[in-house]
Parts: structure tokens; C-alpha cells; sequence
């Protein structure tokens, strides 16, 4: 019918086609969410259906008539029933970067052999399964070049073709998944291009079982018509053969999870949650769709009567019909189907040998390129297993047919299954058990199933009688589970093995790891640490990588940020280097520090983290307990006081928005981070507070910003019967504004206190220095002695200056009495009065008063106190400067109020006297110079006013010497100027 040259031509047509989407994809041609589309990703998974699906199925269907529906039952179930195995590995392997079955057990079990069995058995099971699609391949060549002539067994043709076949293979897998390293990475080129081959294929099935139907049979109507004729092809079910239909449910169920090429597509290329949903229907459907053309084939075959083997029916409908069209079409859809799996497959089964057979044991030299040297070593691989398949082919396949073949290939798969639904269902299982059932069942199955595909001789099974295969399946299968059991029964699991089964259990889905603090303390010990087995530049670029993934910053030192950095790091290089590797580097050069006692607990940051992550996929009670969690965090995070929780060593493990918001600190700063490494003050309040054995500590006095602060503290140790004392809550007060009020109503009562002492002081002296000045008047009127008016003199200025204090200590009694005027006031007025009042005294120093008030600017108060205010003041920074030094006087105003600075370059106040400088009686000056009371005074006056006062010494503006006295005061309407302006 075709010409092999047609053949070369048509496939490499169509080889380059799929490099052509899988190229265009992986440039960014197709957009990304087309490729990540959940439909593309339910089409990849059409990988299942290989060359021995597209030719086998008829043969079972022969053979075994409906018991080849089992083949996509059991697949189906394994999707329709994803919420038990599908979601849990899938959750698994995303979780912790395990990108193949071997990655994933080795992961459970804790034990470098059980990968390297893993993958050495997987290997050797896929061998007759990749030699079934090179032997599907060629034969079909040369059927389709010989039209119906029997099948020459050999012949250098077939082989040749065949090794071209296979060169094809490995530089097309080459190129499209090991063209550069990867860090598992979706390879969205690959789904797209194995999406596209289900598509293929399945129209090819399609169209041959219509060309069967309206060709072969003209219609239904025919087909009804021929069926109806011979009965015995529409009985095919025997009832002896139901084992059959049992052992292949079983087989299909667990290729799922056992073929390389199923388990990359289900887990390894990263689908989303989308895709998963899509496939627990998706899958069933598109294989539904699949088994359809199945019979009409079959009938359509034997109502031609064709002389091929029943493996071979698939062709058999374009021959008939001499259609060329029809038989391109055939041979395009075989080549589809067995091109997915090779590609696929050798590239998971290259991964798993150089992660699982080749690092553990070897590794490059740290001065090379480590990449490199992965790259060209995965590219050895790929070219070794499928040359593998071909001398398998070449040497074995020929012995048995297709069936043979993939029986042996589906039953290696099984063997798996038990280590599987132990990792997730029975943690009491360990490495021991799961090593000796795995040896023991593929012992069996070696000596079963394998041999004879190896042997010239009669095969110990035969596909014309289940009676043979079937029990050797189930009975290695059996052994394989026997001895997982009870040699886990006999022996104990490590601490290690049990954490691991912890984490993968479906009881337990989100375990969290003990919180344990690295050796290292930055990235930089990190850096140096990996570059003794990675080398400099490795070490760099896998840090950098890992920093960038968690968006973290280079210098966060924090014990949890160093814990979570070296877990993204270790899920990195599994999924480069594979999961024993990984964990062997971190064992040797990264390990945890050593503790005397029990572990500190549980990281919680990073079972938060995983929870945060996993919310879209918890359902049930365990998505109502998250949803309590997060109330719970959400409660605490916005209290209105100030909470903070230590653990047992120190790290913080919660910092609320209050404590935030006091401290100026944000919680993503410090959660995670130990309380000696908090900014001052916080690295001496807290710890001291923690050691003590006080419950309490009221009014705590504290710097804050440069701003005084009172907190009151509260402590909180929950006691865990299990393990002693727990970790430790503390509540963080600020009383700040509390402890300003009672220190503003202390010396308001102290100020009231001293007035009525001034106003009975000044009543009592009033009177009797009346007197004695009087007298001291009558006798300098009177005397004539120089000597007596002299001292009438003296004792007449002495009495004056004791009337100006008492007169002073009545004006100072009757402050803060009654309502003070709100008349307006102007600013720029009263200050050059005072300053007027102030020039007058010839015998005060020689000041500069600048006067830069605005005219504009009055406030609501009392002209003449206001006047004594700016005396006080004025005076006061005349006294502390030096001669023909310069006092500014400004004002600045805003919509409430207008804020007057007195700035003088005098000697300044000490920071010890300036929150006394407003108490009665108190006075810097020297003895005589001063009766301490002016500033108390102003105090009053400002107060009464609605106003504040606010001292800086030195002047914010200023590093030198001087003060600045700066009085707020609330500024007089607008309005009500504007209207005494109208209507003066």
C-alpha cells in the first residue's frame, strides 16, 4: 500500500510537527493560558494510550472479549476516585518537589535503597513495555509496505528500521526535555506536544471505526445485519475467563501511579487544581472515548477476514478497503501512541537513574559545571534505555507478541502499588517491609512473567488461556504484600521514617517539622556550606533561586527565615539532583544543631505557611478547623493591646498589629527572629520581663523613638502536662497618654495647692510690711540724722521689693480663677509691648528684641495676661544671654490655632531641670535673682487660655546652646475679626 520512503516521509513530517508546538509553546507562541488550559491537561494524559492500547487492545478484546473494558476501568476509577490517591500524592510531590514514583518512596521510607530498587525495577518492567512500542512501530511498517503478506520475523529491513526508529526517538526526547538542566520545572512544550498526540490518535481510532462501520458494513443497519449472522462474535464474555477482566482492572488501576510516563504527567508537570478537577471526569471521558471504536475495529476485521494477527486488526480496515489515505492515517495514529510513551517515559526513567543509581554514589567534581555535567549525563541516560528497549526488542520481542509484552510491562507496574497505598494509608509500614515485599515480589515476577519472554522455549503463559498469567500476577502480588507486612511487623521504623510517614499520612496531611535552628546563621555560611559539594557557583546560583522563589531578602538572618531558605533549598535540589542527594546534603554540610534536650516544638510559621498554601484544597472538618485557626490569629493580630508570644527559645512566634504599631516595628520583620535581636528597647524590657517570675510590671518607663513612653506589661506561661512549661504570651500596655493625664492633674493640684498657700502667704505678709513702711516713711520725714535717713531708706526699698513678691504671689493665687476674657488678642502687639517694658529697666542688660510676629495673627485671650506672659518669658531669655545677643520672637498660624516660638542663644536649661522649670518656687538663678514663680505663672496663664507650652533646649534647629519656649494658643474666629474690623 505505501512505500517505506512515503513512511520515512510521513513520520518525520509528523515528528517535526510535534517539535514545531512543543518549540512554539515553550517560545511563548501559544499563549500560556491556552497550554494551561485544563483541557490540554487531561489530553496529555492520553500518554496512557500507547502502541499496545492503539494495536493490543484489539487482541484482548479477541481473546478475552469484554474483559478488555477493565484495561480503562481501572484508570477511570483511579481518577473518579481522586479525592483518595490522586489529590494526596499530588499534594505530596508539589509539596516536596518529588518528581517521580522512586523520588516519592524514597521520600516515605527514608532509604537511599529503596530508591535505587525503585528505579532498577522500574526500569527492567518497562523494558518489554518500550520494546512493544518499537516492535508496534516496525511491524506496522512493514505490514503497511507489504500490504497483507505475513510478517518476514526477520529480516534486516525490520531492524534496521527499527534502530532508525529508536535514533529518531532519543534525539527527539533529548530535545524536548533534557535540552538544559531543570529544576522540575512544567516542561509546557512537552504537554502541549503529548496533548496533541492524544488528539491524533484518537481521531485516528475514530476514524478507522468509521471507516469499519460505513466502509466495511455500509451502516449500522449492516453491522446489525453481519452481527446478527455470526452470534458468536456479538458472546464474546466467557464466563471461565473473569479473572482476566479482575487482574487487568487491578494492573491498569495501578499503572497510574507505577508507569514512569503516567506518574510524570499526573504529578510531575505541576497541574493546577483546575486540571486536577477537570481530570477526575476528563480522563474517564477521554478514555470512554477511546474504547468506543474498539469493536466496530474488531468486527470490522473479521468480517474482512484479514490474515493479520488480531494485535494488528488496527490495520487491517485500510488494507481491506485499499484506502492509502486510510492506512497514513492508521500508521500516523500507531506512531503517536508509541512516540508518547518513549518520550515520556525515558525521560522520567533518565531522572529517576540519575538521581537514584548515579548521584548517591558518584559526584562531579565541585570545580566543573554541575549543570552541564547533569545535562549531558541525563542526555546518556535517554540514549541508554532506549537502546535498552531495542536490544530488549531486538534479542526478546519476537519470542512473544504485543499482549505478551505489555502484560509482563503492566504486571511489573503493580508492585508498586503496595509501597503507595502504605505511604498514605498505613504508616506502621517502613523501609524493611517495603524493601523485602518489593524484592520478593519481583523475584517472582522475574522468574513468572519476565523469564519467559526471555526464553526460546514454551512461555510458561499463554494469551489463548488466562489461566496461566493471571494466578502469576496475583500470586506475586500477594507475596509482594505478605512479606511488606510482616517484616514491617517484625522490625522498628526510625524516628525519621516516622516523622516522614507523618507528613504523607492522610490522617495527618499537614504536619508540621520540629522547630530546630540551623547551624547557619546567614546566607552566607549557607552559601560557603553548599560550595563544598556543589561548588561556588552552584551554591550561589541554587541560593539566589531560593531567595528569589520566597521573595525574601538577602540579609534576613532570622532563625525561621534561615529554617524556611534551607527548605526551599532542599526542595530545589531534589528536584534537580533527586530527593537522596538533596537530603545527603543536607545531612553532611547543613545540619541542625544538636540539642541536649527534647525539641522546642513545632514550627508553626511554617505550618502556617503550608495551610495558607493548601486553603483551596482543605475540605470538611479540616477546612473548618483552618477557618477557626484563622479567626483565632485574626482575634489576636487585631486586639487592641500590644501581644507578642516566645517560644521556649526565645523566637518570636507572634507580633500583633498593636505591638506593631507601638514599637514601629512590622510583624514580617521579627516573626521568626530570636527576642535578643529586637532594636532597643524591646531587647532588654522583653527578656528581663520573661525571666522574672512577676506576672506584672506596672508603669515601665521606657525611650520610644526619642519620646518617653510608660508601658505596663503582662505575662502568661500556659503549662502543657505532656511537656512542661509552654511558650510564653505576653501583653504590652502603652499607658503613655494615661500616665501624661495623671501628670497633668498632679500638678494642677499642685499648682492650685501652691496658690491658696500664696494667697494666705500674701494676705499675712501684706499687712505687717504696710506697716513697717509706713513707719519707715514717718521716720524719714521726721529724722535728721543722715545715719537714720539712710536706714529709713533701705528699709523703705526692702519693703518694696517685698510688696512686688507678694504682689506677685497674689497675681500668681489668682490665676486659673473664674472665665478668662476670649477677647482678640494680637500677637505682634503684645510682644512689642512687653518688649517696650523691658527696654525701660536701664540696668538690664544690653538685649536685641526681633520682633517677626505677624499682625495678622490673634488669638483668643486676655490682652494684659497675655502681656505678662511675654514679660516672663522675655525677661527670662534676657537674663540667660550675653550682652547685644539677639531674641527672636515668631509666630505661625494654621486653622485652630497660632503658635508663638521665643528663641533666645542663651545658656540653655539643663535636660535634668527642664521638666521643673514650670513648678513653683523653682529657679536656676542664683540666690535673691529670682522667686521661681514667673514660669509657673506663665504656665497657669497659658492653661487658663486653652493652651500649651513646650520647652526644647537646645532649639530643634540648632546643635549648639539656647532654648525655645513655643506656646500654642487657640486662635481667635476669622469671623469675628473680620466683623469687629467691619464695623469699627
Amino acid at each position: 500500500m505505501l512505500e517505506i520512503s512515503e513512511l520515512l516521509i510521513l513520520g518525520m513530517g509528523y515528528l517535526s510537527l510535534l517539535f514545531g508546538i512543543a518549540y512554539a509553546t515553550d517560545q511563548g507562541w501559544i499563549g500560556r493560558r491556552v497550554v494551561r488550559h485544563p483541557l490540554i491537561y487531561v489530553m496529555s494524559l492520553g500518554v496512557f494510550i500507547s502502541a499496545w492500547s492503539y494495536y493490543g487492545a484489539m487482541g484482548i478484546a479477541q481473546y478475552y472479549g469484554y474483559d478488555f473494558l477493565p484495561y480503562y476501568f481501572g484508570l477511570s476509577g483511579f481518577f473518579m476516585f481522586g479525592q483518595f490517591l490522586l489529590l494526596p500524592v499530588q499534594r505530596i510531590c508539589r509539596n516536596f518537589q518529588l518528581a517521580s514514583l522512586a523520588d516519592l518512596l524514597t521520600f516515605r521510607f527514608r532509604s537511599q535503597w529503596a530508591g535505587v530498587l525503585v528505579t532498577v525495577f522500574l526500569s527492567l518492567g518497562m523494558l518489554p513495555l518500550l520494546a512493544s512500542q518499537i516492535k508496534a512501530v516496525t511491524d506496522s511498517a512493514y505490514i503497511v509496505t507489504r500490504a497483507n503478506d505475513a510478517i518476514e520475523q526477520s529480516g534486516s529491513p525490520v531492524f534496521g528500521f527499527a534502530f532508525f526508529f529508536c535514533a529518531v526517538m532519543t534525539l527527539f526526547t533529548i530535545l524536548y526535555g533534557a535540552g538544559h538542566v531543570s529544576h522540575r520545572e512544567r516542561h509546557n512544550g512537552l504537554v502541549a506536544a503529548i496533548a496533541f498526540e492524544t488528539l491524533v490518535k484518537s481521531a485516528a481510532l475514530l476514524t478507522i471505526g468509521g471507516a469499519a462501520i460505513f466502509g466495511t458494513f455500509g451502516g449500522f443497519g449492516g453491522l446489525n445485519d453481519w452481527l446478527a449472522a455470526h452470534p458468536g462474535n456479538l458472546a464474546l464474555n466467557d464466563l471461565e475467563r473473569q479473572g482476566v477482566g479482575r487482574t487487568l482492572l487491578l494492573m491498569s488501576f495501578a499503572a497510574a501511579l507505577g508507569m514512569p510516563h503516567m506518574f510524570h504527567m499526573i504529578f510531575s508537570e505541576k497541574p493546577t487544581a483546575r486540571a486536577l478537577d477537570a481530570a477526575t471526569w476528563g480522563m474517564p471521558l477521554l478514555l470512554l472515548v477511546i474504547s468506543l471504536p474498539v469493536f466496530p475495529i474488531l468486527w470490522g476485521a473479521l468480517a474482512e477476514q484479514t490474515n493479520l494477527s488480531p494485535e494488528y486488526y488496527t490495520l487491517a480496515i485500510g488494507l481491506a478497503l485499499e484506502s492509502r489515505l486510510l492506512t497514513a492515517i492508521t500508521y500516523i495514529g500507531g506512531l503517536a501512541a508509541a512516540s508518547g510513551l518513549i518520550i515520556v517515559s525515558t525521560l522520567a526513567l533518565a531522572s529517576m537513574c540519575l538521581n537514584h543509581l548515579i548521584l548517591p554514589f558518584y559526584q562531579p567534581d565541585i570545580h566543573r559545571d554541575i549543570y552541564g555535567w547533569l545535562v549531558w549525563t541525563r542526555r546518556m541516560l535517554i540514549g541508554a534505555i532506549i537502546l535498552g528497549g531495542y536490544l530488549f526488542y531486538r534479542i526478546f520481542g519476537n519470542s512473544g507478541n504485543l499482549f505478551d509484552l505489555g502484560v509482563a510491562g503492566f504486571a511489573a507496574m503493580l508492585h508498586f502499588l503496595p509501597g503507595v497505598l502504605a505511604l498514605l494509608f498505613v504508616p506502621s509500614v517502613n523501609s524493611q517491609g517495603f524493601i523485602a515485599g518489593l524484592l520478593g515480589g519481583f523475584i517472582s515476577w522475574f522468574i513468572l512473567l519476565f523469564l519467559p519472554l526471555m526464553t526460546a522455549s514454551q512461555p510458561l503463559f499463554s494469551t489463548h488461556d488466562q489461566s496461566d498469567w493471571s494466578p502469576a500476577i496475583v500470586l506475586s502480588f500477594t507475596i509482594n504484600v505478605i512479606l511488606m507486612m510482616a517484616f514491617s511487623a517484625m522490625t522498628r521504623s526510625s524516628q525519621e521514617e516516622k516523622s516522614a510517614a507523618a507528613l504523607c499520612s492522610m490522617d495527618n496531611p499537614l504536619s508540621g517539622p520540629h522547630r530546630q535552628r540551623l547551624r547557619f546563621s546567614s546566607t552566607t555560611d549557607l552559601e560557603r556550606a553548599l560550595a563544598t559539594t556543589l561548588g561556588d557557583a552552584a551554591a550561589r546560583r541554587e541560593v539566589g533561586r531560593a531567595l528569589q522563589d520566597l521573595n525574601m531578602d538577602r540579609q534576613d538572618a532570622r532563625p525561621y527565615a534561615m529554617r524556611r531558605l534551607w527548605e526551599r533549598i532542599e526542595i530545589n535540589l531534589s528536584g534537580l539532583l533527586g530527593t537522596t542527594f538533596a537530603h545527603d546534603i543536607g545531612a553532611r554540610v547543613l545540619p541542625y544543631r544538636t540539642s541536649p534536650g527534647p525539641l522546642v516544638g513545632e514550627d508553626i510559621q511554617l505550618m502556617e505557611t503550608r495551610l495558607e498554601d493548601q486553603q483551596a484544597n482543605l475540605t470538611g472538618l479540616a477546612a473548618e478547623l483552618n477557618s477557626l485557626r484563622r479567626f483565632h490569629r485574626q482575634t489576636l493580630m487585631e486586639l487592641p493591646i500590644g501581644a507578642c508570644i516566645l517560644a521556649q527559645d526565645g523566637e518570636i512566634m507572634l507580633w500583633n498589629s498593636a505591638m506593631s504599631e507601638l514599637s514601629g516595628i512590622a510583624s514580617s520583620e521579627v516573626v521568626g527572629a530570636l527576642i535578643d535581636a529586637l532594636p532597643a528597647p524591646w531587647n532588654d524590657v522583653m527578656p528581663q520581663f520573661t525571666a522574672n517570675d512577676a506576672k506584672h510590671q506596672h508603669k515601665l518607663q521606657v525611650t520610644i523613638n526619642q519620646q518617653p513612653c510608660w508601658l505596663t506589661l503582662h505575662k502568661a506561661r500556659p503549662f502543657n502536662r505532656d511537656a512542661g512549661p509552654g511558650d510564653t504570651i505576653l501583653l504590652v500596655e502603652d499607658i503613655t497618654e494615661t500616665q501624661l493625664l495623671e501628670d497633668e492633674l498632679i500638678h494642677s493640684e499642685r499648682l492650685a495647692s501652691v496658690g491658696r498657700l500664696a494667697a494666705g502667704v500674701a494676705h499675712e505678709i501684706g499687712n505687717p510690711v504696710t506697716g513697717i513702711a509706713s513707719l519707715a516713711q514717718n521716720l524719714l520725714a521726721e529724722a535728721s540724722d543722715p545715719d537714720l535717713i539712710e536706714l529709713a531708706q533701705d528699709i523703705i526699698t526692702q519693703t518694696g521689693r517685698i510688696n512686688a513678691i507678694v504682689q506677685t504671689l497674689i497675681n500668681f493665687s489668682h490665676a486659673g480663677r473664674g472665665h478668662a476674657p476670649r477677647d482678640a488678642v494680637n500677637i505682634a502687639e503684645c510682644v512689642a509691648e512687653a518688649i517696650k517694658l523691658l527696654v525701660l529697666d536701664k540696668a538690664a542688660k544690653p538685649i536685641k528684641y526681633q520682633n517677626e510676629c505677624s499682625s495678622g495673627h490673634r488669638v483668643a485671650g486676655d490682652p494684659q495676661r497675655m502681656i505678662q506672659v511675654f514679660l516672663n518669658l522675655l525677661s527670662n531669655a534676657r537674663d540667660a544671654c550675653q550682652p547685644q545677643q539677639t531674641v527672636l520672637i515668631e509666630s505661625a498660624a494654621d486653622a485652630d490655632a497660632v503658635t508663638i516660638k521665643i528663641t533666645d542663644p542663651g545658656c540653655g536649661i539643663p535636660a535634668a531641670d527642664q521638666e521643673r522649670i514650670f513648678e513653683p518656687f523653682f529657679t536656676t538663678k542664683d540666690p535673691g535673682q529670682g522667686t521661681g514663680l514667673g514660669l509657673a505663672l506663665v504656665y497657669s496663664i497659658v492653661e487658663e487660655q486653652g493652651g500649651t507650652i513646650h520647652v526644647s533646649s537646645p532649639p530643634p534647629q540648632s546643635l549648639q546652646a539656647g532654648t525655645q519656649i513655643a506656646l500654642r494658643l487657640p486662635r481667635y474666629p476669622l469671623e469675628a475679626v473680620e466683623k469687629s474690623v467691619d464695623s469699627g
